[in-house]
Formats: structure tokens, sequence, C-alpha cells
């Protein structure tokens, strides 16, 4: 008995021996048992199972393109789940190391963009909601204060932001037509609210957690030999987290390209435009006294196009806020504001403006289907010349003036329903309010649009006129 024992402890001992001078020249197994027990990875596959099952069960009842975008968001989440479980023994790499790491997470989101792209399908909002929110999952490209981005557990909060404005419209448009579309926006939400946001909150507060001891690290992928045809093709379009520098002045450094690049959806939209120093209007570097020759060159004199100017997103004097004549833009986003700004927003067209945080004014004036979300203003948010808007105050407004406008849709939060709104020269005017905590519903108010004007008493009187159904 004694002679077998220790001949098994032998053969054990051999075994562990040729593991161990081999695992220098073999890839770490990033799907071993380790990663079964660890917590994080456990706590995951949870919310996999819950939250993104919830968002899965809701489409399958609804199928066509929102099961597809809903498999698609699966996808997403399968791979950060494999990327956490290859950071913990993987060594911290560098810019460009950390674009090939998360080479396959940029492929998912990119397929969910590009179903966006094109001619809109009847489910363009239940496809945007699943495209925006899934800028939600690079908190795991977070690498420190100075990377460009905002901590993970503000940039899963952030990201909702963005995609809850088309979320809040399936919730508006199928609330009285089909309980499914209902359920899914909602459990699209809880998947970010509460579930990834409180998931990074418990395990990943500061970022992923690369491994220190570990020997495997990642490179970038090698660049291919030059082609022997003397003249090269044009490069590909840069992938969500290429390291490729944008053409700008001043170049993006850091974390803030990969931001930027995540949040959009390959080449066909630039990301989300944070505005940095070399954007303000009292840093741009095209401001000179000079006019160049090539100005003379155009020979179109049509007013048409000499009203409309260049687009502009930045902050002029330190007080005021330009975004203007910005087509067909989803991803504008005012981050670095306080309450002694203004904003101001002029001649856009089918774009989406979101301030985060607090400014003293707002005012759209002259754009066609803009969309516009902030928290909190100070004095006014005024809608002027206008038609087919919506805006959405996330916290507080005093006073919301509609003037001149065809179409406007507002969303109040509860913060804001003691607002004062005033409209003139104005019609179709629908104020959404919540309806429901429990459920998240909206309630539709319209606005009227029609008067009657009595004289009584010496005076006139007026008041709204009234419908009543036949």
């Amino acid at each position: 008995m004694e002679a077998q024992l220790v001949e098994r402890l032998e053969k054990a001992v051999a075994r562990l021996e040729a593991l161990s001078s081999s695992s220098s020249s073999r890839s770490v197994d990033f799907s071993g048992e380790d990663a079964v027990v660890d917590p994080s990875i456990i706590a995951l596959d949870d919310l996999i199972a819950n939250y993104v099952g919830r968002v899965s069960a809701a489409a399958e009842k609804i199928g066509g393109k929102v099961l597809e975008s809903s498999e698609i968001l699966r996808d997403a989440f399968s791979a950060l789940r494999e990327l956490l479980v290859k950071v913990k023994h993987t060594q911290k790499p560098d810019m460009a190391g950390l674009a090939e790491f998360l080479k396959p997470l940029n492929e998912v989101i990119t397929k969910a963009n590009t179903l966006t792209e094109g001619r809109r399908s009847d489910f363009f909002n239940h496809q945007k909601s699943v495209s925006d929110s899934l800028a939600a999952l690079a908190w795991i490209a977070y690498s420190g204060k100075d990377c460009g981005m905002s901590m993970p557990i503000a940039h899963v909060e952030e990201s909702w932001q963005m995609a809850e404005f088309y979320s809040n419209k399936v919730l508006v448009e199928y609330r009285n037509k089909d309980p499914n579309h209902v359920e899914w926006a909602k459990a699209l939400k809880e998947l970010y609210l509460p579930g990834l946001r409180d998931y990074v909150k418990s395990f990943y507060p500061l970022g992923p957690v690369w491994s220190t001891s570990s020997k495997a690290t990642v490179s970038a992928a090698p660049k291919a030999p030059a082609p022997a045809a003397p003249a090269a093709p044009p490069p590909p379009p840069a992938s969500l987290f290429s390291e490729s520098k944008p053409s700008s002045s001043k170049p993006k450094v850091g974390m803030s390209a990969v931001f930027q690049e995540i949040s959009s959806g390959g080449a066909v939209t630039s990301g989300l435009r944070k505005v940095t120093d070399d954007m303000k209007a009292k840093n741009r570097a095209d401001r000179s006294g000079v006019v160049p020759v090539v100005e003379k060159e155009p020979r179109v004199k049509s007013s048409a196009f000499s009203k409309t100017g260049p687009p502009k997103l930045e902050l002029q004097m330190g007080r005021k806020w330009a975004v203007e004549n910005q087509i067909g833009k989803k991803d504008l986003v005012i981050t670095d504001c306080d309450s002694r700004q203004s904003v101001y927003v002029y001649g856009c067209k089918d774009s989406v403006l979101q301030i985060q945080g607090k400014v003293n004014n707002i005012t759209v004036d002259k754009c066609t289907k803009m969309g516009i979300l902030f928290k909190d203003v100070v004095a006014a948010c005024e809608i002027v010349n206008c038609n087919s808007v919506e805006v959405q105050c996330q916290g507080s407004a005093p006073t919301i003036s509609v003037d001149n406008t065809s179409g406007c849709q507002l969303y109040l939060s509860k913060g804001s329903l003691e607002a004062s709104i005033t409209t003139a020269k104005s019609s179709e005017i629908n104020v959404m309010v919540p309806a429901s905590e429990a459920d998240g519903d909206w309630g539709e108010h319209s606005l009227p649009q029609q008067y009657i004007h009595t004289f009584k008493d010496g005076q006139f009187v007026t008041s709204p006129v009234s419908h009543s159904g036949g």
C-alpha cells in the first residue's frame, strides 16, 4: 500500500513539474476554472442571466429587428465577460495594445451601430437604444483620471442617459399598443441602472484590475507590409478602439480617443464631440486676420448657401456655448459647463445634444428635428422658430417658453413639474410627465393651441377651445 502511495505521489510531482516547465512557452488559459470561482465573474454571469435575460425574453415576444438587436446586446456582454477574465491574467497594455485587446468588444458594438445606419426601420428607436447603451461597456477602457474618460460608475450612468432618449420614445409609442415593447424598454434600462452600474460599483469602481504577476502581455497587431504597387490604397476606417490620431489641429491623446470612438459606430459617426481647449473660440488655431485667396473661389451666390455656416460646437469667451449648423449628429455632448454659462443652439437639423450639468439659460433657435437633453437650468429654456423638436429636462427648469414653433415634445422630470410653460404662435405642443414611479410610464398632455375670446363685464375673457368627442 505504501509503495503504491509513493508511486502516485511521484507521478503527481512529475506532472506538476512538466506543467511548470511548459507554462512559459504556452499561452495562459483564460477560460480556466479560476474564472468559474471568481466573485466578479460569478456576479457578471448573474447579471447576464437575470438582466440581459429579461431583455431577451421580451425581445423574443416581439421578434424581428428588436430580437436581432437584443441578441447583439447579449453578445456584447459576453464579449465583456471574456475580456474581464483575460484582464486578471494579463499585464496592463499600452494604448496600442489596449486597442487590440478590446477589439472583440469593438466588433460587436460596431455591429449594433450598423443596424441604425441607412434607411430607418419601424424599430429604429429600439435599435438606437441598444447601440447607444453599449457605449456603457467602454468603462473597461478606463485607465486613470488622466485618460479622458469619466470614472467607470459615472461613465455607465452618462452613457445610459443618451440611450434613454430613444428608450423613452419606445415607452411613449407603445404604452397603449403593445406591453411587450414597454417591458423590453424597462428591462433595458434596468440592465444598466441599476444592473451594470451596481456591478461596476461593487467590483471595478476604479477600472479593470490588471495582473501584476502574469507574464502574459497584449501587443498591437503587426502592420501589414506595404503593397508592391506604387500607389497604396486608402486605409480602412479606424476601429472604435483605434489608436490612429484624428486630423484636427490638436490630436486627442490617451483614452479620450478610445472613449470617443466606442460611443459612435465606426467611420459613419465621429464619436462623442467632447470639447477640448483647442475647440474653444479663444484658442482656435484657424483664427486669423488674413483672408486666404481660396475663399474667392466659390461662385455660387445662392442666399440659401450663404446663410449656412460651418458646424460649430465651442465655448465663446468663457460664457456662451455655441452649437450651430450641426446636421445628422446624434452624439453632441457638452460636459464642462457651469451655472454662469448659457447654451445657444442654432440652425441644427436631425441631431441630438446632451448638456451634462447646470447652465444658466438654453436657447434653441431655427432647428428642425432636434433633440435636447439637459439636467438643470437656472433661468429658462427657450424654443424659438423651430420645427419638430424634443426637449427633455432631467432636473429642474423654472421656465420653459415655446415661441413660433410647430411640433414640440417636452419631457419633464418630477423636479421640473412646477415649471412655468409659456407658448406663443406655436402648435402641436405635447408635454410628457412621469405617470407612475412604479412602472416608469409617461403621461401625455396636449397644450391648447386654439382659444375663444368673449366680451364680458367690459373686458375680453380668453379660454382654450375644448373639443368634445363625438
